[in-house]
């Protein structure tokens, strides 16, 4: 039981971390890509700004990384994006092999400690034979109490490795695109129109 208590509070701060970290409006928040769309619109874009932008958010770090390349042309660019995304992607996916290692183990975890368990009353049954169905009834309770403590750890880990996987790769797309976009403009090959509420 003890390492199913560490393996539950390991995963709770996890999910809890990782609830904070991959929020949209830190990842890859509008207001920084309308700032950034609307810059390059005006042409009042400067090596302050781009700063500022890079230290904005995650996606302010990729968009800065190929802007800061785009006059080595558009392969360097492009290099320079991709560098800094799987820096990003990493940073993302930070505790989510340890959240689904959870999931795995704990039930496993569970399983030994019912078996354990089991090998325990037939020691007592060895011993003492039969005489108490109730001590015995107790003992096999006990036992597979760890089975149902590890599948009550496992079964949300799981559900939350899998919903953060799908955000991050949600986010991942959405990144990507803007990126993609960004290409584009800067070397001409697509036009922006920005209006009051961001970029179209």
């Amino acid at each position: 039981m003890i390492p199913l208590l560490i393996c539950s509070i390991l995963a709770l701060a996890i999910i809890i971390e990782r609830f904070y970290a991959l929020r949209i409006s830190r990842v890859a928040p509008a207001a920084t890509t309308n700032e950034l769309w609307r810059l390059i619109k005006k042409k009042e874009l400067n090596s302050r700004r781009l700063k500022a932008i890079q230290e904005s958010s995650p996606i302010g770090r990729i968009m800065a990384a190929g802007l800061s390349n785009a006059k080595h042309g558009r392969d360097i660019m492009k290099e320079s994006i991709e560098h800094e995304a799987s820096q990003v992607v990493h940073e993302l996916e930070r505790f989510l092999n340890p959240l689904g290692t959870i999931a795995v183990i704990t039930p496993l975890l569970g399983l030994l400690g019912t078996v354990i368990g089991m090998i325990k009353v037939f020691s007592q049954i060895q011993l003492a034979g039969v005489g108490d169905p109730g001590v015995l009834a107790g003992g096999i309770s006990e036992a597979l109490i760890t089975t149902a403590s590890g599948l009550t750890v496992a079964i949300p880990a799981l559900v939350f490795h899998r919903f953060f996987i799908r955000r991050v790769d949600e986010m991942v797309v959405n990144m990507e695109q803007e990126a993609i976009k960004l290409v584009e403009v800067v070397h001409g090959d697509r036009d922006i129109i920005v209006d009051e509420g961001g970029e179209q």
